[in-house]
């Protein structure tokens, strides 16, 4: 994975200090009631640790730590980062100043919970950090550009590789959408709460990851195109062999690759391995 700077925060407008950084796309969420909501959707229990990704001015911080055992926060502004333990005197809170996807998860005690408001660029390399590393969260509650809630939490027929990447590791399903007046400086779409509940159980063994990862991009590389044609170009292997492979799986030559539900790409992957 390509390590690049997450820039995240979530704040509130009505709280004083630092005006929100364009550069390092800063939008701050008024509506404590929304926050709260947000938190609410994390069910955290006393005893949780939370990690919070980019807790900016601390507001949504402050939800969290009411619920809590412990909070992490990760925050890429240094300054931020530096002014936000005095806000909680006497709470378990650590605040870590850093990029969160250098940030070591298997630190974190089994069955953590984490909570951000996510920037629309990175959220594809987040949810591909937290779902696929080895200590995973229990439950990941992400506020995200709507347009990217909904394609993790799509179903078949809108299929794509981002909600078959969430879907194979976490239950996914959407929350409130949040309008972009609630923030400021207002962004130019809305945002959408997402929760992923990891399986307890791989649907996919981790020895059987890369080729399972490597068919279903093999099933995207030509979108448009049916499944016969687009396996046969990404795998390298004629037409007929595709349609052998489809035929064991039991799908249909005719289906595009956004038609397959997890369920079909496992047996498609166990097809191909046997």
């Amino acid at each position: 994975m390509v390590v690049g700077r997450v820039r995240t925060t979530t704040g509130c407008r009505t709280v004083t200090g630092n005006m929100p950084n364009k550069s390092l796309g800063q939008h701050w969420l008024k509506d404590r009631a929304v926050l709260a909501s947000i938190a609410d959707e994390a069910n955290i229990q006393p005893t949780d640790t939370v990690l919070e990704i980019g807790p900016g001015l601390g507001t949504l911080t402050s939800e969290l730590l009411r619920r809590a055992a412990k909070v992490i926060a990760v925050e890429f502004d240094a300054e931020l980062a530096r002014k936000l333990p005095g806000q909680f005197p006497g709470k378990n809170l650590e605040v870590v100043n850093g990029d969160i996807l250098s940030f070591d998860v298997s630190q974190l005690p089994a069955g953590y919970k984490v909570v951000a408001n996510v920037p629309y660029y990175i959220t594809s390399k987040i949810v591909q950090l937290l779902m696929t590393a080895d200590n995973r969260p229990a439950t990941a509650v992400l506020l995200v550009q709507k347009e990217v809630a909904e394609r993790l939490a799509a179903t078949p027929g809108d299929m794509s590789i981002l909600a078959i990447s969430a879907q194979v590791y976490a239950d996914v399903r959407l929350g409130d959408v949040v309008p972009a007046y609630q923030f400021f400086p207002p962004p130019k779409v809305d945002s959408q709460v997402v929760i992923l509940e990891t399986h307890a159980h791989l649907l996919v063994k981790p020895s059987d990851e890369k080729a399972f990862f490597r068919i279903v991009k093999a099933g995207f590389s030509a979108k448009r195109k049916k499944l016969r044609s687009s396996l046969s170009g990404g795998l390298g292997i004629a037409k007929t062999d595709v349609e052998e492979l489809l035929s064991r799986a039991g799908i249909s030559p005719d289906s595009r690759a956004e038609d397959l539900s997890i369920a079909d790409w496992q047996r498609l992957v166990a097809a191909h391995l046997l």
